[in-house]
């Protein structure tokens, strides 16, 4: 349910959070599919994966940074002509550096959840939009449509072939016609923030200030946590997953839309109750509590060799693990003052992403020497020390609104 303080920014936010979900979550899954036929290898694949990541790592620091200055609103239809460019370079270029060098300058996500240049900027204008009080309820329902859209735009991803086999086309071409509607989905995203209203935005700091100058302390520390986490999750990011479910067990782009699809809405569940649930136990509980079970059934599911007991533990864990998203991203917005939320939201993602980034080129060469799943077990390892730490170091720290 909206909150009731939640304005027409908001809505538009969740909008083009929708839009975007829809976009990486049929290229998530096409993407090894596509590269691998085109004749990439696996250590190819993590690394044009790794390229995505870095790239949006390195603009995202930046605009975090500066997005106050330039304007928020300014910012997101850039990003937003960026992924128009990005989806036609990934639709008429074939070669791999030149890809390479695409996926570095472009906004492509390889993943299931948003490690993108958007999101520090929408997660802070989307902060301004509504009441302190409804903070993890703005983001429940944010993240809630991202990730269900996501389910929807996975489940499309066996679209190509079934175009291919229909029409008499080339698999290639059919699956390339995915980066055409992700360039598509990128100008219905900027006509969208066209109409964004001044209310997102916030004062430049004054001359002199640094951009955390009160929040320094307590964002480089949780930055440091979450990169820890990020690794982790870099390691079975979406798009090796799927290069996994194809070389283990031979699954089709179709089963693995469908696959995607399910976990999509078992996240986009767990989602709705987050803001619940970090009502009664805290956000840092939420946080720690719901991730343990998620990683250890992620860490078992690395271990199956029977399709069925993998994929029923990659659900299974789907169902808890995106519980966290909405309290984490509150909780950053809820401890920083106001006028330092846009540099906290980036200078948090982005080490996210630069550790996510380092993650797809040995499970790329992991996945390249063994069909087992070493990725998924050392991924759940380090995202169980992540949570023993989060516990450790901001059970005690809380916001204003959970004292």
């Amino acid at each position: 349910m909206i909150p009731r303080s939640a304005s027409a920014d908001s809505f538009r936010l969740i909008a083009t959070r929708a839009m975007r979900g829809l976009a990486d979550g049929a290229v998530s899954v096409i993407l090894p599919s596509y590269l691998s036929a085109i004749g990439f290898s696996a250590t190819r694949i993590g690394a044009i994966v790794f390229g995505t990541l870095i790239g949006s790592a390195a603009l995202t620091l930046w605009i975090g940074l500066a997005a106050n200055r330039i304007g928020r609103r300014r910012v997101l239809l850039g990003a937003a002509l960026l992924m128009i460019a990005t989806g036609a370079g990934f639709a008429s270029v074939t070669a791999f550096w030149p890809l390479f060098a695409i996926a570095v300058a472009g906004t492509l996500n390889p993943s299931a959840g948003d490690v993108s240049l958007f999101l520090p900027i929408e997660q802070a204008a989307l902060a301004e939009t509504v009441a302190a009080r409804e903070m993890t309820s703005v983001f429940s329902i944010y993240n809630v449509a991202g990730a269900g859209a996501g389910a929807i735009g996975a489940l499309m991803s066996g679209l190509p072939a079934l175009a291919a086999r229909r029409l008499h086309l080339p698999l290639t071409l059919a699956e390339r016609y995915a980066f055409v509607f992700y360039a598509s989905i990128g100008a219905l995203a900027a006509l969208v923030y066209l109409a964004m209203t001044p209310a997102i935005e916030r004062e430049p700091p004054a001359n002199g200030v640094r951009p955390l100058e009160k929040s320094r302390g307590i964002v480089i520390r949780l930055s440091a946590l979450f990169c820890l986490d990020a690794f982790g999750g870099g390691l079975a990011i979406q798009s090796l997953l799927a290069l996994w479910l194809f070389r283990r067990f031979h699954l089709s782009l179709q089963s693995a839309g469908w696959f995607f699809f399910f976990a999509g809405l078992l996240g986009a569940a767990s989602q709705l109750l987050s803001p619940r649930v970090a009502a009664r136990f805290g956000r840092i509980n939420t946080m720690a509590w719901t991730h343990i079970p998620a990683n250890l059934c992620l860490m078992i599911a690395g271990a199956m060799t029977d399709a069925r007991f993998a994929i029923a533990f990659l659900l299974a864990r789907a169902s808890m693990s995106s519980m966290d998203v909405p309290a984490r991203q509150s909780y950053v917005m809820a401890v920083v003052p106001p006028e330092e939320r846009a540099a906290a939201a980036s200078v948090t993602n982005v080490p996210r992403s630069l550790a996510s980034a380092l993650a797809p080129l040995p499970a790329g060469a992991l996945l390249e020497a063994s069909p087992f799943g070493w990725p998924l077990v050392l991924g759940g390892l380090c995202k169980l020390i992540y949570d023993g730490l989060l516990l450790a170091r901001f059970r005690a720290v809380k916001p204003e609104d959970e004292l």
